[in-house]
């Protein structure tokens, strides 16, 4: 009994950590992806939706929606995400509150906290960095999210045609309860993103203010046009003026 106790310990636990992983998912999609039954997948959703790890909420639907219900999707709560690896964030949220109150609070505690937000960030930044080095520029956001799942947030990138560009979702935020309090910190690393890719990018989501993903928008890289197509330059405006007074001063 207490062998087959820990098998189902396990096995919730990679239910909760493939959600964790890849975000929001369908019963059908967690089956496929952990090979189980979705019967055994429900009894475990079941399970950690009685525990508040993991959350029941409509899926979002991206274009035109067909007929029936949507489906439903279940996401990792903050418990949950606490379960895991979060047991340093309290520490971080003190941390910040601190250097908040010796600046003097207010607007001068906010900028002391942007400031050691930005510095975090730039040390991220070359961390994340040789990923990136000689990557085309259409290839960056890929080369971003491999960089940010390597250290932890459990990143993919999406294509959004309709809008010319991609999104950069990070399922997993090891420093989510922080950023709840104090958002510089997702602001630092958005700037970061930026530097790295050469572009300006739009935090549309974040799960530090309640989301499922943090979600940063990417707009297509536009290719430059060929040499060889180039719209040819303008050959410069003729002297008009008759032979007697080209070159003089008509007066």
């Amino acid at each position: 009994m207490p062998q087959a106790a820990d098998e189902q310990s396990g096995t919730r636990r990679r239910v909760a950590r493939s959600i964790l992983d890849h975000g929001p998912s369908t019963a059908a999609e967690l089956a496929d992806r952990l090979g189980l039954t979705q019967a055994a997948v429900r009894r475990h959703l079941d399970a950690l939706v009685g525990g508040g790890l993991v959350e029941p909420r409509e899926k979002r639907v991206y274009g035109s929606r067909g007929r029936g219900r949507p489906a439903k999707v279940f996401a990792i709560t903050d418990s949950g995400r606490d379960a895991f690896d979060q047991a340093y964030d309290e520490l971080a949220v003190e941390a910040l509150r601190w250097i908040e109150r010796l600046a003097g609070g207010g607007d001068r505690g906010a900028a002391a906290v942007m400031d050691f937000a930005r510095d975090k960030a730039a040390a991220q930044a070359e961390a994340y960095r040789p990923f990136l080095d000689g990557v085309p520029p259409e290839d960056r956001a890929r080369a971003l999210a491999e960089a940010l799942s390597h250290h932890g947030y459990a990143a993919t990138v999406r294509r959004v045609d309709a809008s010319a560009g991609e999104q950069v979702c990070q399922h997993h935020c090891p420093v989510a309860h922080a950023a709840a309090r104090f958002p510089q910190l997702c602001e630092a690393e958005t700037e970061v993103f930026s530097r790295l890719l050469g572009s300006h990018v739009q935090r549309l989501a974040t799960i530090a203010h309640g989301d499922g993903v943090c979600t940063t928008f990417v707009p297509e890289v536009p290719l430059e046009t060929p040499p060889e197509k180039a719209p040819p330059e303008k050959a410069p405006p003729k002297t008009t003026a008759p032979p007697r007074t080209a070159g003089r001063n008509p007066a």
